[in-house]
């Protein structure tokens, strides 16, 4: 991104423009649908795939586009403003395909790289726990030595698109062989492996990607399936996690800049005292309000991932936390306001928001919510105490 008149490459507004004509091809009705009927968006998936949308930041050794998380997440804000968010794309080449490009073996990549990066292949990411929340200190599921593989024991919970992945990165701890304490590390585990169960968790959002809970009973893995080095785990899982929050940023501005194109047309075409709607303040200054905070939210959004696609991981970890709060608050008020744009319709499906009300409430709480990220500014930028 340049520096000087905050413009995209050429390259970049290209890519945009192709691809939020592939989301205009299969549109919100088609996300909506599939989504109701329990199926997938597997044909907007392969076809993404296909393009080389999906792994777009992947080497391109691996099949991928040899960019960076800047490109993906302008793939993920096209999709979504074309009312086709996919929240897989956070996990699987944003996080996963990230960490194993950074840290993976030869072989790690040969194996799993050109599947994400075409879209043949899904990984999915699991670090949440039932009793640690937010504290990923607490994480109790453990990988213990077993000749030389792993077993790997514990639970997880909340875990997306579990069902459409062949593996998961699973965020475990292991002992230090010279502190006996246990420390982080990253597993690749197979879904069909033995030991390795998931359950569905019912949720009130109406999207393609489930829900799950993970249940890792004994799953004995091969060496190989640690990722990266075992004294690094802190510095790759961040690897991963800066992307997966400036992703999360892409995928709030793009349900924003939906609700919020498909508010203003509305306003400019119903009429109810003789005039568009539109023309009253009451309507037309909110709708203003959204724009300014959208703009600036994506703003940040670009530089936390030119920070990190230059390598600056502590510098895009202040960055990425910022862009997906804000994008959040926008993308809620964006719905919400849109609603209110259109009245009674604005819960119709016909317009196609009253799917988005509960859906865009994720970003305040996921992939980090927005207390956390609080203090993460009031403790790292602001130099204030630290509050947990």
């Amino acid at each position: 991104m340049n520096a000087m008149n905050f413009t995209e490459p050429e390259e970049r507004v290209a890519l945009r423009a192709a691809v939020a004509e592939l989301g205009k091809k299969y549109g919100h009705e088609y996300y909506a649908k599939q989504a109701r009927a329990g199926l997938k968006t597997d044909e907007l998936w392969a076809e993404a795939g296909r393009l080389g949308y999906l792994g777009v930041n992947l080497p391109e050794e691996y099949g991928g586009g040899g960019a960076g998380i800047a490109d993906l997440a302008a793939v993920l804000e096209e999709l979504a403003a074309a009312g086709c968010p996919l929240l897989l794309m956070v996990v699987s080449p944003a996080i996963c395909g990230t960490v194993i490009s950074r840290f993976g073996t030869e072989e790690q990549k040969k194996r799993w790289l050109p599947g994400i990066a075409d879209g043949s292949g899904r990984m999915v990411f699991a670090i949440t726990e039932p009793d640690a929340g937010s504290n990923s200190h607490k994480i109790t599921t453990t990988a213990k030595r077993d000749g030389d593989g792993w077993v790997l024991s514990g639970r997880k919970v909340f875990i997306s698109g579990v069902d459409e992945a062949d593996a998961v990165l699973v965020v475990g701890r292991m002992e230090d062989a010279k502190t006996g304490k246990l420390k982080p590390a990253l597993f690749t585990v197979p879904t069909d492996a033995p030991g390795f169960e998931y359950k569905q968790i019912e949720m009130d959002i109406i999207s393609p990607e489930k829900q799950f809970g993970l249940f890792l009973d004994d799953v004995h893995l091969p060496a190989d399936a640690l990722v990266g080095e075992e004294d690094a785990a802190i510095a790759q899982l961040f690897a991963g996690l800066n992307p997966e929050r400036i992703m999360g940023a892409s995928f709030s501005l793009g349900i924003a800049r939906y609700a919020l194109g498909k508010a203003v047309s509305y306003a400019n075409e119903r009429k109810v005292w003789g005039a568009p709607i539109g023309t009253h303040q009451g309507l037309a200054h909110p709708l203003a309000e959204i724009k300014i905070e959208l703009e600036l939210a994506k703003l940040m959004t670009q530089k936390a991932a030119s920070l990190y696609d230059s390598g600056d991981d502590f510098g895009s970890g202040e960055s990425a936390n910022m862009p997906k709060y804000a994008a959040a608050e926008v993308a809620i008020r964006a719905v919400d306001q849109a609603v209110q744009t259109h009245g009674g319709n604005g819960l119709a499906s016909e317009y196609g928001l009253g799917t988005l009300v509960t859906a865009v409430r994720l970003g305040r709480i996921a992939p980090v919510s927005r207390e956390m990220v609080l203090n993460f500014v009031g403790q790292h930028s602001l130099g204030l105490p630290r509050s947990y």
